[in-house]
């Protein structure tokens, strides 16, 4: 029997790539394989995402260029998931009448029933918010070999409500993934050959699934041998508690970057977005991982131009990044979210979100340059994931997450080396091997300050 071809296009963070990778493996139970190819496709699948600006609208235009696949074969299934199918619902259908089925983030593992449902024309739309775990009804992932480096999402949901954000909307409250789960999810992962694992959540330090928190659930990750590398995103500042703080200081396999979101640096336009924190809070924060972990390079996300925002509110956020010292950063203009109580109120002219975009990123690209810069001279650890676009060429990461090529044949995809860093260039770092690589073992040794 010929197996049917699935298309899936994602949109947005890490945790859609997760989803992704989920809904390929319930569908592959259904006798589909995955294809690059929509035009080979006899099912596509959009995993959306609603954070940036004009989501919807983009997901709409998306699907106006398979209407003549969809005419051409009408056997064609056209679904629609994730935060915009949750979002919009019935009205992707409304609009696109060629889509079959409509599955928001927390229902995905219904997808193969969604799917049986279109027979014979028929339209499927699942936007609950299940109280079963999805997780535990997805089939077992398959034991293809794995890339070195993978996703795991362990917490879903935001009970936060910051002003500007739909993620309480579209993806529900926090919910935790319980910590066996999520061991016994990380070791099948680690027996197909992956090496670094990222817990993913929402609020990830929100996560409750394990007695002692998201530390609880590194600590425990830390014992399964062979996994070499742990990192976590995305993080608020409100929920980084002292054992957290701690892992950063003893926590071998816990690597030395950390992206806490900040968004200001003006504690008026923190009220305004219901942070629930201050700069000031932030900062000693920061003071208080860098005591356990002098070495730790830090990664934020800053909106400019919130509605309200002021020449001098923006001033203290050039500051707050000055104080800090980004390795990296992601950097928006706002734009409103329908729904949001901030799109209610009045906005900051695009001239001047334009300029403050351009002088934030200025300074944060300064930064980044600096600290990749200061890197030149000094020994990493490198996990290899792919081999480089030049012949001969090997391309990982380092503990801090820095891209890093070397030419070399006796390196191959999951191996860890130590690497002699040689120059900076704009987004990358060159290396030499410095000496004896280990291969394949869980050795992470700690890098000099």
């Amino acid at each position: 029997m010929t197996a049917k071809k699935l298309f899936i296009k994602t949109y947005g963070c890490q945790m859609n790539v997760y989803d992704s990778e989920r809904m390929a493996e319930a569908m592959g139970g259904e006798g589909y394989e995955v294809t690059d190819r929509p035009d080979d496709a006899d099912m596509i699948l959009l995993n959306t995402c609603h954070i940036r600006e004009k989501a919807a609208e983009k997901v709409y235009s998306e699907l106006g260029r398979y209407k003549g696949l969809k005419a051409a074969r009408p056997d064609l299934k056209i679904g629609v998931a994730g935060c915009v199918a949750q979002a919009e619902g019935e009205e992707i259908m409304k609009r696109q009448p060629m889509v079959d089925l409509v599955v928001g983030p927390q229902s995905y593992h219904r997808l193969p029933e969604l799917t049986a449902r279109t027979h014979n024309g028929a339209k499927a739309i699942d936007t609950d918010f299940p109280e079963e775990d999805k997780f535990a009804h997805l089939k077992g992932r398959s034991k293809a070999r794995r890339a070195p480096a993978a996703f795991l999402t362990v917490q879903e949901g935001c009970d936060k409500f910051c002003a500007f954000c739909v993620v309480p909307y579209t993806r529900g409250a926090e919910v935790s993934r319980p910590a066996d789960r999520v061991v016994a999810e990380a070791r099948d992962l680690v027996e197909r050959g992956v090496r670094e694992i990222t817990l993913l959540g929402q609020n990830v330090n929100a996560y409750h699934g394990h007695e002692g928190g998201l530390a609880g659930l590194i600590r425990a990750l830390e014992k399964i041998e062979g996994l070499a590398r742990i990192r976590y995103t995305t993080s608020h500042p409100n929920d980084m508690d002292e054992a957290l703080i701690a892992a950063h200081g003893d926590c071998e396999k816990l690597m030395p970057y950390l992206h806490l979101p900040v968004q200001a640096g003006s504690d008026r336009v923190l009220k305004r977005m219901n942070r629930q924190h201050t700069a000031e809070s932030y900062l000693r924060l920061i003071e208080r991982l860098r005591a356990v972990r002098p070495d730790l390079h830090m990664s934020g996300d800053f909106i400019v131009g919130f509605p309200e925002e002021t020449e001098e509110d923006f001033r203290d956020t050039l500051s707050l990044i000055e104080a800090v010292e980004y390795g990296s950063a992601f950097s928006f203009k706002y734009s409103e979210r329908p729904g949001t109580p901030a799109a209610e109120r009045p906005q900051v002219p695009e001239d001047e979100k334009d300029d403050r975009l351009q002088r934030l990123q200025a300074l944060l690209t300064t930064q980044q340059r600096a600290l990749q810069d200061a890197m030149v001279g000094r020994e990493v650890q490198v996990l290899f994931e792919k081999p480089g676009r030049l012949p001969g060429q090997m391309v990982g990461k380092s503990e801090y997450l820095h891209a890093v090529h070397v030419e070399t044949d006796a390196l191959a995809a999951g191996d860890l080396a130590r690497i002699r860093i040689v120059s900076s260039g704009p987004n990358s770092l060159k290396g030499v091997v410095a000496g004896a690589q280990e291969r394949r073992e869980p050795i992470v040794s700690q890098p000099s300050s």
